[in-house]
C-alpha cells in the first residue's frame, strides 16, 4: 500500500495566511457520492465531480460484488494552481528537489481526502489518486493477499477516464524497466509476502515486489482475456474458501514454474495489451449541487484537511481565525476537537465536539467522536441521555459508519440494558468492518452478558486470525479461555439441574438443594443491580473471593477501599494494558494485588459496587 502522506513539519503560519488572505471564490458540488471544493470555477468543479462519478462507475463495474462507497465521505479538494496547492500538499514535499506532486488520496479511519491540482500536467498526473482509490475499494476484502491487492492498485494507476472511453491497464514503464534490470522473486515467495515481510515496504515504491505484483495481475488478465478464461476469478473464490495462497494459486493457475517461466517471457516482450471501455452513461451531472462558500466555510475545509494532513500548527492558525470572524463556526469546533484528540487530551476534544453537537452539528464524526469519548469517562445520569442522542443522531446522519455502531452497542452493554438492540448494532458494525477484531470481541461480550456462552466463544474462535500482532492474538486467546470457561459452567450448571430434576428434587434459584424433603428453597442471596451512574477507578486489587460464578474483591485507590462483586466473573470483559499474560487468566488467582483500572457501577441495593470491567495494568 502507497504510503498514506502522514509527514511531519509545518510552513511558516505567517507565510500561511498571507497566501490565503487575498479574497478567492470557493465553490462547493456536491455529486451522488463525492464532495468538490474548489477555487476554480463551478464548471471545472462539476468537471472534476463528472469525473470522478465516472471513475466510481468504472470500478463498480469491474468489482459488481464489492461494496464500492466507503463507510466515510470523499471529499476532493480541486486546486487551481501550483501555489494554493502547495500550501495545503504534505510539508515533506515542500522543500527544494523534492518530488512535485499532482494529487493524492489521503486515507485515515473516519475520513477520505482527494487533493489535486486543477492544472496538473503529465501522462498519467492522478495515479497515486486511482492507485489508492483502488485500494480503498478493495480494503473490506480482508481474504486478498497483499500481492494481488498492491498487484491491483498498480495496473488501474493508469487508468484514463474520458468523455466516451476508459483506458484501463496501461503498462507501467517504471516497472517494465525495473523487472527487466532486476531477478523476479519467485513465486511461492511472492505469494507469502504480507505487511512484516522484508519484500513489503510501503516507503518503497519502487521495490521488485510492487513491480512483480502489477507484473503477474497484469499477465493473467490479460492471459483470461485472450484464452477465455477465469483464472484470476477461480483464484479469489478459491482464497474466500480458506485455501492458502500458494495452494490456491497452484489449483487455478497451474504448474507455478511455468508460470514463472511464462511471466518472465511477458516482462520481456516489446509491447503490451490494455483495455478500453465504454464511458459510463449513468452519471447524470443535472442533479450535482453547487453552492458558493464564504471565507470562514472554505478555510473551515482546509484546516480541517491540514489537521488530517499532520500539519496541526498551520489548522490551529487558521481555525484560530476562523473561530474570531465567526464563533459559532460549527466546522471549525469539530476540527478544533480532532486536534486535542490527535494530541492526547481527550477531556478538551470531547468539550469540542460537545459544543459542535449542541450548535446543532449535521456531521456524523461530531456526534460519534463526543458520544465514544464520553464512554472513556464517567457519564453522569443527566449526561446519559445527551450521550445516547449524539450516537444515534451519527447513525442516522451516517448509517454506513460502523463505528457509531459500536459505540452504541458499548453504550448499552455498559448499561446491561437493550442487550438484544446491542447485538445488533454490533453486527452492523461487523458486517461493515468485518476485518476488525475489537468488533467480534465486542460482541461476543454481549453474548456473555446475554448468558449466551458456547455462541461467544464461537464468534471470537472465528475472529482469531483477524489478530494482527501477538498483543492481540494473546487477548483474543485469552478472552476465548474466559468464554469457553463461562460456557462450561453453564453446561455443567444445567446438566446438574437436569439431573436433580430427574431425581424428582427441588433446586433453588441459586442452584442448590433442600437438605430435607419438604424444606422451603432458602432465598438467594441479593444480587446487586447497576443504577449508575458508571465510574472508573485506578487502584490496586485485594481481598480477591470467588464462590463461583460469584467474585467479591476491593480495590485500593490513595488509602480508600471500594467493595467490588459481580455475580459471574466469567461475564466480566477484562483486559491487560502494555503487558502479555504469560498463561490464561484465572481470576480468582491472578487478581489478587494487580494494578488495574476498575469500570463500575453504584448497586440499587445497599452491598458493593457492581463491578463492569476491569483492565489490568502491569
Amino acid at each position: 500500500m502507497r504510503k498514506r502522506f502522514l509527514l511531519f513539519a509545518v510552513l511558516s503560519s505567517v507565510a500561511l495566511a498571507a497566501a490565503w488572505d487575498k479574497a478567492e471564490n470557493w465553490v462547493r458540488v456536491r455529486s451522488p457520492h463525492f464532495v468538490i471544493v474548489s477555487n476554480g470555477n463551478e464548471k471545472q468543479a462539476r468537471r472534476v465531480a463528472d469525473q470522478f462519478e465516472r471513475m466510481r462507475s468504472v470500478f463498480h463495474q469491474l468489482f459488481p460484488h464489492l461494496q464500492i462507497d466507503p463507510g466515510s465521505p470523499i471529499i476532493v479538494l480541486a486546486i487551481k494552481d501550483e501555489k494554493d496547492f502547495r500550501a495545503l500538499e504534505p510539508a515533506a514535499y515542500l522543500a527544494k528537489e523534492q518530488l512535485k506532486l499532482a494529487g493524492l488520496f489521503l486515507r485515515t479511519p473516519d475520513k477520505n481526502y482527494v487533493l489535486m491540482r486543477l492544472d496538473a500536467e503529465g501522462e498519467h498526473p492522478y495515479s497515486v489518486v486511482y492507485h489508492e482509490y483502488t485500494h480503498l475499494l478493495l480494503s473490506k476484502a480482508d481474504w486478498m493477499p497483499l500481492w494481488l491487492n498492491e498487484g491491483l492498485a498498480e495496473y488501474y494507476q493508469n487508468t484514463e477516464i474520458r468523455e466516451k472511453d476508459v483506458s484501463l491497464g496501461q503498462p507501467s514503464t517504471e516497472n517494465i524497466l525495473l523487472l527487466r534490470q532486476n531477478r523476479l522473486l519467485p513465486l511461492a515467495t511472492l505469494f507469502a509476502v504480507d505487511h512484516t515481510s522484508p519484500y513489503y515496504h510501503e516507503e518503497n515504491k519502487g521495490s521488485i515486489f510492487y513491480a512483480e505484483s502489477w507484473a503477474l495481475t497484469h499477465y493473467i488478465r490479460v492471459k483470461d482475456y485472450e484464452d477465455h478464461t477465469h483464472r484470476m476469478a477461480d483464484y479469489a473464490e478459491l482464497l474466500i474458501q480458506k485455501v492458502d495462497t500458494v495452494t490456491a494459486a497452484e489449483r487455478a493457475f497451474g504448474d507455478l514454474k511455468r508460470l514463472q517461466s511464462g511471466l518472465e517471457e511477458y516482462v520481456r516482450q516489446s509491447s503490451f495489451r490494455y483495455a478500453k471501455a465504454a464511458a459510463a452513461n449513468d452519471v447524470d451531472d443535472s442533479t450535482f449541487q453547487a453552492q458558493a462558500l464564504s471565507a470562514p466555510q472554505a478555510d473551515a475545509v482546509r484546516a480541517d484537511f491540514l489537521a488530517y494532513n499532520e500539519r496541526a500548527a498551520d489548522a490551529k492558525t487558521l481555525l484560530d481565525r476562523i473561530l474570531q470572524e465567526d464563533p459559532n463556526n460549527v466546522s471549525a469546533r469539530e476540527t478544533m476537537g480532532y486536534l486535542a484528540f490527535r494530541q492526547g487530551h481527550m477531556e478538551e476534544a470531547r468539550n469540542w465536539y460537545g459544543q459542535a453537537v449542541k450548535l446543532d452539528s449535521q456531521s456524523f464524526l461530531a456526534n460519534y467522536y463526543f458520544g465514544a469519548m464520553s464512554l472513556n469517562g464517567t457519564v453522569s445520569p443527566a449526561d446519559e441521555a445527551q450521550v445516547e442522542s449524539a450516537l444515534r443522531a451519527s447513525i442516522k446522519l451516517n448509517p454506513s459508519f460502523g463505528p457509531s455502531y459500536n459505540a452504541l452497542a458499548s453504550f448499552l452493554g455498559m448499561r446491561h440494558r437493550d442487550l438484544e438492540e446491542a447485538r445488533m448494532m454490533e453486527l452492523n458494525a461487523v458486517q461493515m468492518e468485518p476485518e476488525n477484531l475489537s468488533y467480534r470481541l465486542n460482541a461476543a461480550n454481549i453474548l456473555l452478558q446475554m448468558e449466551q456462552g458456547k455462541n461467544a466463544a464461537a464468534v471470537i474462535r472465528s475472529a482469531l486470525h483477524l489478530a494482527k500482532s501477538p498483543e492481540e492474538t494473546a487477548m483474543a486467546e485469552n478472552f476465548l479461555q474466559h468464554a469457553e470457561d463461562y460456557a462450561q459452567a453453564q453446561e455443567k450448571s444445567q446438566q446438574f439441574n437436569e439431573h436433580m430434576r430427574a431425581e424428582g428434587s427441588q433446586v433453588t434459584a441459586n442452584g442448590s438443594v433442600p437438605e430435607a424433603e419438604g424444606d422451603s428453597p432458602s432465598p438467594p442471596a441479593e444480587e446487586p443491580v447497576p443504577k449508575g451512574p458508571y465510574h472508573f477507578m485506578v487502584g490496586v486489587l485485594k481481598d480477591v473471593h470467588c464462590n463461583a460464578p460469584a467474585m467479591d474483591l476491593n480495590l485500593v485507590s490513595n488509602g480508600k477501599t471500594l467493595g467490588l462483586h459481580t455475580g459471574n466473573y466469567f461475564k466480566l470483559p477484562f483486559s491487560v494494558l502494555n503487558f502479555t499474560l504469560n498463561r490464561d487468566l484465572n481470576p480468582c488467582v491472578d487478581l489478587e494485588g494487580r494494578p488495574a483500572k476498575v469500570e463500575y457501577a453504584e448497586s440499587a441495593g445497599k452491598v458493593a459496587a457492581v463491578v463492569v470491567a476491569i483492565e489490568l495494568h502491569k
